[in-house]
């Protein structure tokens, strides 16, 4: 067998390939979670006019502080078509147009009302309780760039700006096929020999939650009939994930098959622990991704490698696992030849974030994970890493 890859190197092979998916115009209302495929311009000045941030009274400040007539009231929306002369106000609401003459808003809590008139006990400052036309942004300039996602306070600014629709990349569309005959549905009985499948659900919602759209097909026998079956419509996907059947046994039919199938393996075997075992390949624009059947070994293979590639079709500028610094906090073994990624519990310090890695890391052992909080990184060595190493984490 060839020298495994690095995680650095396999990660950089499969972002090599993963290109951004075409692009299309949507209304923003549809737009939640897209990823930008251009620059977008505001088409107005925000604010449009000059308007109250209060709700009080708009006046000329070298009349303060004073007794004022009120004579006019100008709510959101209803714009006063008199200016304010001097020894007037105009009663006038948060969004309110600030009328012609009027260079200040005085908060209704600090003036005192009495009939037709206002009496304002103190100095207020030019421009006091004003936003200036344009403050947050001039027409034409750029709200949010090519690559950005859209968030809901990211499509609010889009709204206020005017904007209609945007250009944003495809949904990619991913093929989950998850193999073995062991395999049962949660819910039927199991007999000798039998596990239930959990990979496909878990890969399912790891996809989901990355802005896929997803098929998760019926779990194949490991016969190459079953195989050939279900990898070729599989192929049909942006991205096809396959759970199992990756290794050396006599029943690991996935990778023959999809050769078979036209598939071009651009690697197999990663250094690191678990997912040793993991392959990637490409048919076309289809990236093909072979993650073992450990549990865990999926689920890390996929924040390593799939969950980037998914950020990277969707135009993603910086598809990276992204890592978070912590510092150890019970000791932890090197291995001489492979990166390992341990289940962690974070909690949080003063100053910093101490991982501690849990009890049972073996790759079968998908229950232990629901008591971490995070996979921790520990690099190949020699050594054993002593507490307040420091580390990197991605959350789960």
């Amino acid at each position: 067998m060839a020298a495994l890859l690095s995680v650095s190197d396999a990660l950089a092979r499969v972002l090599d390939h993963a290109r951004p998916l075409p692009t299309e115009r949507l209304a923003i209302g549809a737009a939640h979670g897209r990823v930008l495929a251009e620059h977008v311009r505001s088409l107005v000045d925000l604010p449009p006019f000059q308007s109250s941030s209060m709700d009080g009274f708009a006046v000329r400040s070298s009349d303060l502080p004073g007794t004022l007539k009120i004579v006019g009231r100008i709510a959101a929306g209803r714009p006063e078509s008199r200016d304010v002369r001097s020894g007037e106000a105009i009663e006038i609401s948060t969004g309110g147009v600030v009328p012609e003459g009027a260079d200040a808003v005085i908060p209704i809590e600090r003036v005192v009302v009495t009939g037709g008139e206002v009496e304002v006990p103190a100095q207020h400052p030019s421009g006091d309780n004003i936003r200036s036309l344009g403050g947050d942004v001039r027409a034409g300039a750029t709200v949010l760039e090519q690559g950005a996602r859209l968030t809901p306070a990211r499509l609010g600014a889009l709204a206020a700006c005017g904007i209609v629709d945007v250009a944003v990349h495809r949904v990619p569309r991913v093929a989950i096929a998850v193999t073995g005959t062991e395999l049962r549905p949660s819910g039927t009985p199991l007999e000798r020999g039998q596990i239930y499948e959990s990979n496909g659900i878990m890969l399912e919602s790891l996809a989901l939650a990355t802005g896929a759209l997803v098929d998760r097909l019926a779990v194949a026998e490991d016969t190459e009939r079953a195989h050939r079956s279900v990898l070729e419509t599989a192929l049909t996907a942006d991205i096809v994930l396959t759970s199992g059947g990756v290794s050396v046994g006599p029943h690991d039919l996935v990778r023959r098959v999809e050769a078979e199938l036209g598939v071009e393996e651009v690697f197999w075997g990663v250094a690191m622990r678990p997912g040793k075992p993991i392959a990637f390949g490409i048919r076309g624009a289809t990236l093909v991704f072979g993650l073992p059947g450990n549990p865990v070994s999926s689920l890390v293979g996929f924040l390593l490698f799939v969950r980037p590639a998914l950020l990277a079709v969707q135009g993603d500028p910086d598809p990276a696992p992204p890592f978070l610094p912590g510092i150890l906090s019970a000791p932890a073994r090197q291995r001489p030849e492979r990166d390992d990624f341990v289940r962690a519990r974070l909690v949080r310090g003063a100053d910093c974030i101490h991982v501690m890695p849990t009890d049972g890391q073996e790759s079968h052992m998908i229950a232990r994970t629901t008591a971490a909080d995070a996979i921790v990184e520990i690099p190949r060595g020699e050594a054993t890493l002593e507490p307040g190493t420091p580390v990197r984490y991605l959350v789960l």
